[in-house]
């Protein structure tokens, strides 16, 4: 009796680690907001990302590397973004500026589906503090890279 107490409440237990509470949209841009350094006005785009979440359909981090990520707040909502298989960016000689590139937005279901959002504000993210942080945002949508790139630039 003893031990089938013991093991339904460790049952128990860890059904209650495992169904945390989930954030927020807003909450979650918050959060990047807070860990987020001034706005710049480009980064430096190596071509290819390394990763991407979006966060609502007004925001979204974007990864150049494995510790080099960038908050970007769109200067519309972009209601794709919640479908999208990919996105892309925009950019003038290998940067991309606030103001005048975009997030290009291919949704799931083909060729033909691509949509844009203008990029407003563009702040660097302090990657070492989001590390830190992320095991505690289980519910957080990220999109895997692409295992072809490499973790780091040459």
């Amino acid at each position: 009796m003893r031990r089938t107490f013991t093991l339904l409440s460790a049952l128990v237990l860890a059904t209650a680690c495992a169904t945390s509470s989930r954030t927020t949209p807003a909450e979650r841009l918050e959060f990047y907001r807070a860990n987020a350094g001034e706005p710049v006005r480009s980064f430096h785009s190596p071509g290819r990302l390394w990763g991407w979440r979006a966060i609502g359909d007004s925001a979204l981090t974007v990864w150049t590397s494995s510790n080099r990520g960038f908050l970007l707040e769109l200067a519309n909502q972009c209601p794709d973004m919640a479908f999208a298989s990919s996105i892309g960016l925009t950019t003038r000689n290998a940067r991309v500026a606030a103001g005048f590139d975009s997030v290009v937005v291919q949704k799931r279901g083909g060729a033909g589906s691509l949509s844009t959002c203008r990029i407003d504000t563009i702040r660097p993210i302090n990657t070492r503090v989001i590390k830190e942080s992320e095991r505690d945002l289980h519910d957080v949508d990220l999109v895997d890279r692409d295992p072809a790139v490499p973790d780091e630039p040459q």
